[in-house]
Order: structure tokens, then sequence, then C-alpha cells
């Protein structure tokens, strides 16, 4: 009898559970939206709210980028700031310990509210999506982490309901976030001198970054082929 009161309870609960975590977040974000709007497009100001926190600012600064990804705070905002808060070589390595963990974090957050429960909220719109990360996630996902044209805040959860091997996911994210991350550091730390030989040369590398990875998707042919249309709007490209 206990057995199967607890399967009738169970969904019920877990589906309660997740709407729970969908409000939070929904919260969280209005809380963000309203107190610090200069957050999601000015990093300057993310690094004098940093700044502020005196040696707890690399806590800090993790701790958000732990979070932010799941409030859609714009990694490349994060990124920016850690590169005008810390300079570049601390900013790229606090970065990237941050960006890793925001993607777990994120993609934890998506595998917890799970397909199933995201499909009826969304439909079936990301599908041919879902279908390439199942049987080439880790490419796809290295080749979005160089080349971004998914913000880095959808691709974690989109990853996270998608059937995609978590082990894919971590290489092809610990992998894929290292030049781009340390790049845009860099940038961030040269922000102040945008006239400068080193913004200049900062610039061609990121431009040389996102060449090189669509070079490697050409190379990789169709099955490699995202787009926005693939999510939903284009479901008949070849496989």
């Amino acid at each position: 009898m206990e057995r199967r009161f607890f399967r009738s309870v169970r969904p019920g609960v877990f589906s309660a559970l997740k709407l729970g975590v969908l409000f939070g977040l929904g919260l969280a974000m209005v809380y963000l939206f309203v107190a610090h709007p200069q957050w999601f497009s000015d990093p300057a100001e993310l690094r004098s709210e940093l700044l502020s926190w005196g040696i707890w600012a690399p806590a800090i600064y993790l701790i958000l980028y732990m979070i932010g990804p799941s409030l859609l705070l714009p990694g490349a905002v994060m990124t920016l700031a850690a590169g005008l808060a810390f300079g570049a070589v601390r900013g790229a390595l606090y970065a990237l310990i941050g960006a890793n963990i925001g993607a777990v974090t994120a993609f934890a957050t998506g595998r917890f509210l799970g397909q199933d429960f995201v499909r009826r909220t969304i439909g079936s719109r990301f599908d041919p999506l879902f279908d390439r990360l199942a049987r080439h996630g880790f490419q796809i996902i290295f080749y979005l982490r160089v080349f971004p044209i998914i913000p880095y805040n959808a691709l974690n959860l989109i990853a996270g309901v998608s059937p995609i091997r978590f082990r894919d996911y971590w290489w092809a994210t610990v992998l894929g976030l290292v030049p781009g991350t340390i790049l845009f550091a860099c940038l961030g730390n040269e922000l102040w001198h945008p006239t400068s030989a080193r913004f200049a040369a900062t610039l061609a590398l990121l431009a040389i970054c996102f060449a090189s990875a669509e070079y490697y998707r050409r190379r990789a042919g169709a099955r490699l082929y995202v787009s926005y249309e693939e999510t939903g709007r284009d479901s008949s490209k070849p496989s």
C-alpha cells in the first residue's frame, strides 16, 4: 500500500518541485533585472560591484558566475568583467573556473527539470537540436563554445534537457571555453585602452578563433549544422 501511495504521489511532487525551481529562477531574474539592470549590459558596472567586496571579490565573482547563467546573466559580460576587475591573467583564470562551474550548474538545472517537463512547457521546437546532441554531442557543444551562435546561458539549459551524455558535455565545455574565455578576459583588461595594439591584437585573435571554429564546422559536415532555425523553425536539414 505504501509503495502504491508513493508511486501516485511522486510524479506530482516532482512536478511541483520543478515548477518551484522555475518560479524561483523567474523571481531571481526579475530581481536582477530590476535591482541591477546594468549588470546585463555593462561590464564596467559589474567590475565596480565586484571590487567593492575587496579581498572577497574573487569568491563573490565565482558565486555570481555559478548562478548567473541560470539567471540569464550574459557569460560574455561576466568574462569581460573578470578582465576589467582582476587583469588579464587572473581574470582569465577566474572566468574559466566560473564559466565551467556555471555551465555545470545550469546543465544540472536543465537535467533536473527534465526533457519531458520542458517539452510539455515549450513544445517540440528543440527536438531537431536534441537529436543532433544525442548523436554528436561533443562536437556540437565544442563548436558552440568556440563559436557561440547560441548564447552561453541558453546552451547550458538546452544541453541539460537534451539526451547528451554529461561526459561529452563536460569535456567539450572545458576545452571549448578556453580560447574564447581567455581572449574575452584579455579584451576586458584592455577596454580602457581601445586604441592600443594589444586591444587590436585581441580582437584579431578573437576573429581567428571564430573563423577556425567555422572552418571546423564546415569540415565536419552536415552533422554539425546548428542554427537558430534548427531549434524548431527548420527541422528539414539533413542529419
